[in-house]
C-alpha cells in the first residue's frame, strides 16, 4: 500500500471519508423512524478527518518505514512464490515432498512477514483507535441529539435496511452533532492507553496528551 492507511488493514480497522449530502433539516420519516450510518459518521467528523492529516506528519517516520518494509517484504514473498510455481509446473502441477516443504516455508515466511508489520504498525494502529475512541465517547449524545430534532423515535443502520428514501437518512445531522460535541481530539494516546478502556487515568504529564486534532 501506498500509505500507512491503506495498508492499515492488517493492524486497523479504517473508516472510509465518504462525503455526505446534507440532509434538509425538517427530512423525517412519517413513522418517526430514521437511518444513520454512524461510523460514516465518526470518520467524515471534522475531529477525525482533522487528525488523520495530522497523523500523516506526526506518524511520518513510522509510516515511511512501514511502507519501505512491506514493499521489500512483498518482492521477498513474490519471488519465493515464482519459485514454488514453478517448480510446481516442472513436476507437471503434481506436488512433491520437495514442493510442500517448499510451501511450508513459504507459509512460515508470511505469517513472519505479517507479524512484523503489525508490529511497526502498531503506533499507527493505537493512535487511530485512541482518536476513533474518543469521538466514539460521545455518539450517543450525538444520535440523541439529532434524533430530537429530526423528531424521530427509532434509528436504523442502512445495512439494516431493505430500501429507504433519501429524506430519512439523519447521518450529516448526527455528523453535525459530534463536530459540536468533539470539535478536536488528540492523536497521541497516554502513556499505557490501550482501546476498550474506557475510564483510563490521564497522563500525569500534559505533554503526553497532545491538544491537537
Amino acid at each position: 500500500m501506498k500509505t500507512i492507511f491503506k495498508a492499515a488493514a492488517l493492524v486497523l480497522a479504517p473508516m472510509t471519508a465518504i462525503a455526505l449530502t446534507a440532509v434538509p433539516a425538517a427530512a423525517q420519516s412519517k413513522a418517526g423512524i430514521a437511518v444513520a450510518d454512524l461510523q460514516r459518521a465518526v470518520g467524515t467528523s471534522a475531529a477525525y478527518t482533522v487528525a488523520r492529516t495530522q497523523m500523516q506528519t506526526t506518524y511520518k517516520p513510522q509510516i515511511d518505514a512501514f511502507n519501505a518494509r512491506k514493499t521489500a517484504i512483498d518482492g521477498e514473498l513474490k519471488v519465493k512464490s515464482d519459485a514454488i510455481q514453478a517448480a510446481l509446473t516442472a513436476a507437471g502441477n503434481k506436488p512433491t515432498p520437495a514442493i510442500e516443504t517448499q510451501y511450508q516455508a513459504f507459509q512460515q515466511s508470511q505469517q513472519t512477514a505479517q507479524a512484523e508489520l503489525q508490529r511497526m504498525g502498531q503506533p499507527i494502529a493505537l493512535a487511530n483507535a485512541y482518536v476513533e475512541e474518543q469521538i466514539s465517547a460521545k455518539l450517543a449524545d450525538a444520535l440523541k441529539a439529532a434524533m430530537t430534532k429530526a423528531k424521530v423515535d427509532l434509528v436504523l443502520a442502512p445495512d439494516a435496511t431493505v430500501s429507504y428514501q433519501p429524506t430519512v437518512d439523519i447521518t450529516a445531522a448526527v455528523v453535525t452533532e459530534i463536530n459540536t460535541l468533539v470539535p478536536s481530539v488528540s492523536i497521541t494516546p497516554p502513556a499505557g492507553w490501550q482501546p476498550g478502556r474506557q475510564g483510563q487515568a490521564a497522563p500525569a504529564n500534559p505533554a503526553q496528551a497532545p491538544k491537537s486534532r
